[in-house]
């Protein structure tokens, strides 16, 4: 039951976000985003896909995110993958390897409307381990320059122990009936042993995780660094000490948002960290 619970409770988390963010239509798409016109400049010659969580949207997801990106003279776009269809309000259940191929589909529609030959990703939770398949399996790994991923379950998740209890009390496969993409992200699940196995990281792709201490979602917070060349594992509380974002609340953290944009383009769009202002 209380397995259950949690689950229930990550659902709540992300409806919270939609009441106090004002969106509600899953395939709306959040403010900056999916303008197919957009051509990348040289300041910023690449297009920013971005790729929701579980039992989130891009609607959602994204509504502080997208925005800042595309101030910053970004081309953005996002997708709404993994659910019932592109318009269900509950998103990324669906079998991973399944999203993954949508993610594949729509990096080649935004390649063809841009030009451009290679995406940036930005991903949270799911939606920064998924691509990893992608990138992995269906040949991403050539049209990828870096994958971004904030809190991304890249080694399953624990659920602070509750996974081990539900299995206990026979409940854990009520919720991965009922979410394949969940049951997909129980640490030592047969999806993630393929997914890991042979190195974690694709040649040529650069990758950075950003987690935060209190993520009580993808547990222990640890499981989402990766390993590898490539790669720079980034401890939100190295920054600023008394961030006390969880699982959800980096999506709509200042900070994290300075972080992303300090990725995207590295030296050439890099910015010293003001955790009172970071955005100022």
């Amino acid at each position: 039951m209380r397995f259950r619970v949690v689950v229930s409770a990550l659902l709540g988390a992300v409806l919270l976000s939609s009441a106090l963010t004002g969106t509600a239509h899953a395939a709306t798409s959040p403010q900056g985003a999916n303008d197919w016109g957009c051509k990348p400049s040289a300041a910023h010659p690449r297009p920013v896909v971005l790729v929701h969580g579980t039992i989130e949207n891009m609607a959602i997801n994204w509504v502080k995110i997208s925005p800042v990106l595309k101030n910053n003279g970004y081309c953005v776009f996002a997708l709404n993958y993994g659910g019932a269809d592109e318009d269900a309000f509950i998103q990324a259940t669906g079998d991973i390897a399944a999203s993954a191929r949508q993610l594949s589909a729509f990096v080649d529609r935004v390649l063809a409307a841009t030009g451009s030959s290679k995406v940036d990703l930005v991903g949270h939770s799911q939606g920064g381990m998924m691509p990893r398949y992608y990138l992995k399996f269906l040949g991403g790994g050539a049209k990828v320059n870096k994958l971004v991923a904030l809190v991304p379950s890249n080694h399953g998740t624990t659920l602070g122990g509750l996974v081990a209890l539900g299995d206990l009390l026979g409940v854990t496969g009520i919720v991965t009936d009922a979410c394949q993409a969940c049951g997909q992200q129980i640490a030592g699940s047969d999806f993630l042993k393929n997914l890991n196995a042979g190195g974690e990281t694709v040649a040529g792709v650069k990758y950075t995780v950003i987690t935060t201490r209190y993520d009580e979602v993808v547990t222990p917070y640890t499981s989402a660094y990766l390993a590898g060349s490539g790669v720079r594992n980034i401890l939100l509380q190295d920054a600023c000490p008394l961030d006390f974002s969880a699982h959800i609340g980096v999506i709509l953290d200042p900070v994290v948002q300075r972080m992303v944009l300090n990725e995207l383009d590295g030296a050439a769009s890099h910015r010293s960290i003001n955790c009172l202002d970071p955005l100022g």
